[in-house]
């Protein structure tokens, strides 16, 4: 009987594509995962726009993430890895290698760790249906939550009319957003400097900006559409580095559709809780809970 795997459904007839250059190799972290500790435990993980070669890429917020948090299985939805950039300018500091590390470390204990590359990250696809120190390379996924809905599980560039139609227009766009990054990084350093949280220039002018709004809603519907063409409960995708979770209808019946957001702008991930519950997390806040709560307890203890 002929076997088929996820991706040939979703995209029959693909062929392998792309190279790999300038990747570095993994090394013992310099920043080692803490000892002990209690961690946040979820039946599943997906992340997605890493961006690892930028410095726009929040390694030290994604660092934490991955200390406090585990999963059974865990998905990286893509652009994980910045291609384009290190096509352009290599940059590669000892953080993006922990994450790296970290995540590697995971599937070697027994997490099953599904990497389905995206546009940036798309040299990687070439290696779809292999297996790497027990990360399997996908061109997409189905997933079956606790509570018995099927998700379909991709990066979304597949459904972005930009990259399909214009390519060359991503590429200047990548130009203009990696400035604006730059941007969001002083702003962010001045706000350090003054005791202020983390904050995203970038993506508060995207949720200001109309032609943004209305280009998210359409990728959205466009995107939700396709699965319930597929026959599917719902979607997981990244991409347009904007989290979210809403509920669509395709002929009478509800699709769910869940973008697990960027560690660049948001630092958001999305998580499957043990009854199938989904949620995002903005780690942001989490990490200012925390903060406040170690506060509050050494408040308690000095009093």
């Amino acid at each position: 009987m002929a076997m088929y795997r996820d991706e040939d459904v979703l995209f029959p007839g693909e062929g392998r594509q792309g190279n790999i250059s300038n990747f570095p190799a993994v090394t013992r972290p310099a920043t080692p995962e803490p000892e002990g500790g209690k961690r946040r435990k979820f039946r599943t993980i997906w992340i997605s726009d890493v961006h690892l070669g930028t410095k726009g890429c929040n390694a030290e917020m994604l660092i934490d993430f991955l200390d406090h948090t585990d999963s059974e299985t865990m998905y990286l939805v893509g652009d994980i890895i910045d291609g384009w950039r290190l096509k352009k300018k290599f940059y590669w500091p000892p953080a993006h290698n922990d994450i790296v590390w970290r995540i590697m470390k995971r599937a070697k204990r027994g997490t099953r760790v599904v990497y389905i590359p995206g546009n940036h990250d798309e040299m990687f696809r070439q290696f779809t249906g292999l297996n790497f120190g027990g990360i399997e390379i996908r061109r997409a996924a189905f997933h079956d939550t606790a509570d018995g809905r099927r998700l379909m599980v991709l990066h979304g560039d597949e459904f972005d009319a930009v990259m399909l139609s214009h390519r060359w227009l991503a590429f200047v766009g990548d130009t203009l957003y990696h400035f604006m990054m730059g941007l969001n990084r002083w702003v962010n350093r001045a706000r350090t400097a003054l005791g202020l949280p983390y904050w995203s220039l970038s993506k508060a002018a995207k949720n200001k900006v109309k032609n943004a709004v209305e280009f998210i809603g359409r990728y959205e519907e466009v995107v939700a559409r396709a699965a319930g063409e597929r026959g599917v409960d719902g979607v997981v995708c990244g991409h347009i580095h904007h989290a979210e979770m809403r509920d669509f209808e395709h002929d009478g019946e509800p699709v769910g559709y869940y973008n697990d957001g960027d560690w660049v702008e948001g630092c958001n991930a999305l998580v499957e809780h043990f009854d199938g519950t989904m949620e995002i997390l903005d780690w942001p806040t989490e990490i200012a809970r925390r903060t406040l709560a170690v506060a509050q307890d050494e408040a308690r203890a000095a009093a």
